[in-house]
């Protein structure tokens, strides 16, 4: 039985997130969803937001599981018995970013394969970022997101004031 992890912040989780880790359950028999729970990035949702987010997208699907994680992410990999960490590329310069991160993660790790899926035609532009600025300003992100995180990002917006664009910490 073949385990992946397929690792991230997901704040929020949008339709590229799901598109990739649905494809991935035709690869592995099972995909961990790994919530990542403190990066080096100021984000709008809690871990426990975005792990409830999250298991929204992928209550119905059997072969993913949801949990949230901190420390190395090969770490997290070996704990979880994952062979394989699956990673997503929209756009050409997130290759580079990627291959390092890959790299990296093949010195600590021999025995972690990283596998990189790249996204959907129509997900191309799609990040969390994208997503919770267009959000922030009172725009449509109906076709970015399932329902259910179009209304907590509504909800997330009110809760912090008149409608603004999120500091650049919000960054993905």
């Amino acid at each position: 039985m073949v385990k992946a992890l397929f690792p991230g912040t997901f704040d929020p989780i949008h339709y590229g997130h799901i598109d990739i880790a649905e494809r991935a359950t035709r690869l592995f028999d099972e995909v961990i969803m790994a919530v990542y729970d403190r990066p080096l990035k100021s984000l709008m949702f809690g871990p426990e937001e975005r792990m409830g987010l999250v298991r929204e997208a992928f209550k119905r699907n059997p072969k993913i599981t949801v949990t949230g994680y901190s420390g190395l992410t090969v770490d997290f990999c070996r704990n979880a018995g994952a062979q394989v960490i699956v990673r997503g590329l929209r756009v050409f310069s997130d290759f580079e970013f990627e291959f390092r991160m890959a790299l990296a993660n093949q010195r600590l790790a021999t025995d972690i394969e990283t596998v990189a899926l790249i996204t959907a035609e129509q997900h191309t532009f799609l990040s969390s970022s994208t997503v919770r600025e267009i959000a922030s300003l009172g725009g449509d992100v109906s076709s970015m997101v399932p329902p259910y995180v179009e209304s907590a990002l509504k909800e997330k917006i009110l809760g912090l004031g008149e409608l603004h664009s999120p500091p650049n910490a919000l960054r993905d």
